[in-house]
């Protein structure tokens, strides 16, 4: 899907912002999509190297069915290379191993079935970029779309408005990675850059798909007061009621040579966001800490969660159960505890 030839059996990829341009038996910066004979294919399509249900809170989405399960699925390959990546034995196989793919060979009728078998609320396209294995993920929502089943993805928000215009109809919520508010540590740390991501924020919750955002917070990166500030003021004037999830980084892949993310800078971080004007900022990868969803209005605790656990629910239609203050979210079908 959303690519075209351009002459001397060269194709152009139209799928994620880097819209590479592939020479005949070339691959693209996924790794996964490759010219072959001035037409391009993907490598992955039902070739899923994760499949799990989940809570959905897991994705991080606490506004979205909270307490509710999800199929989560996933490709190998990705169109970043972050150093931090915990997932890099999924996201860096086929960059790691010569174009190389593996995983189990299932149709997307199959998982909706598994879906629907488990009870699953939603199909969450996750652990690697869904961009990357978007046919597959295109043809499952469609499918899950007519069941009734809810479509997430969880992304890092480098795709194309071709790209995402194609997925609206069919996707009901979206977490997306803002990693850093620099041009530069995008373009070293991830292989990427920054207006793309702001974008597609602005694109999904401009057409009405639920967004929540996701910040790593990573020591002598992207923890400085001034750049979280930056961050928290461009998701305000977006929406303040975009949830705002700030996690504790833990080093992972080719960055080691950092520690874990004081909790005292994810407090700071928080009090920055909430102080910019967002209604719902936590706290994530630290049990206990920041993880309730609280009224903004009156400070009622209206979701109680331990860890992905949600342990208590307090909303009546979408509204505070003490002082009646709508709370921005997606709350229907959310299970009795």
């Amino acid at each position: 899907m959303l690519w075209e030839p351009v002459g001397d059996g060269r194709v152009h990829c139209n799928l994620c912002a880097h819209r590479c341009l592939i020479s005949e038996g070339a691959r693209g910066i996924c790794a996964v999509r490759l010219n072959q004979d001035g037409k391009l294919h993907t490598h992955v399509y039902g070739r899923l190297s994760a499949r799990s249900v989940d809570p959905i809170e897991k994705k991080p989405l606490y506004h979205f069915l909270p307490g509710a399960e999800s199929l989560s699925i996933a490709t190998v390959g990705c169109n970043f290379h972050c150093a931090h990546c915990q997932n890099y034995h999924m996201s860096q196989y086929p960059r790691e191993h010569r174009g190389a793919v593996m995983g189990e060979q299932v149709t997307p009728d199959r998982v909706v079935r598994q879906a629907k078998a488990a009870g699953a609320a939603a199909i969450a396209y996750t652990y690697t970029e869904p961009t990357i294995f978007f046919e597959m993920a295109y043809d499952t929502a469609v499918l899950a779309h007519k069941e009734g089943i809810r479509n997430v993805f969880v992304s890092n928000g480098y795709m194309t408005r071709e790209a995402a215009e194609t997925i609206i109809p069919y996707l009901d919520a979206i977490n997306i990675d803002l990693k850093t508010f620099s041009e530069e540590t995008y373009r070293r740390q991830c292989g990427g850059s920054l207006q793309p991501v702001l974008d597609t924020i602005e694109r999904m919750v401009a057409v009405g798909v639920w967004v929540e955002v996701t910040t790593l917070v990573i020591p002598g990166t992207n923890d400085s007061r001034q750049e979280i500030a930056w961050m928290a003021e461009f998701l305000r004037g977006v929406s303040p009621d975009i949830p705002w999830h700030l996690a504790r980084f833990v080093p992972a892949y080719e960055l080691h040579d950092r520690p874990p993310t004081p909790v005292g800078t994810l407090r700071e971080a928080r009090s920055v966001g909430l102080e910019a004007g967002l209604r719902y900022v936590y706290v994530g990868n630290v049990p206990g800490e920041g993880e309730h969803t609280v009224c903004p209005e009156c400070g009622a605790v209206l979701v109680r969660r331990n860890g992905f656990q949600v342990e208590e629910l307090r909303l009546a239609d979408g509204h505070c159960a003490d002082c009646e203050a709508p709370i921005a979210g997606v709350w229907d079908a959310v299970p009795a505890l």
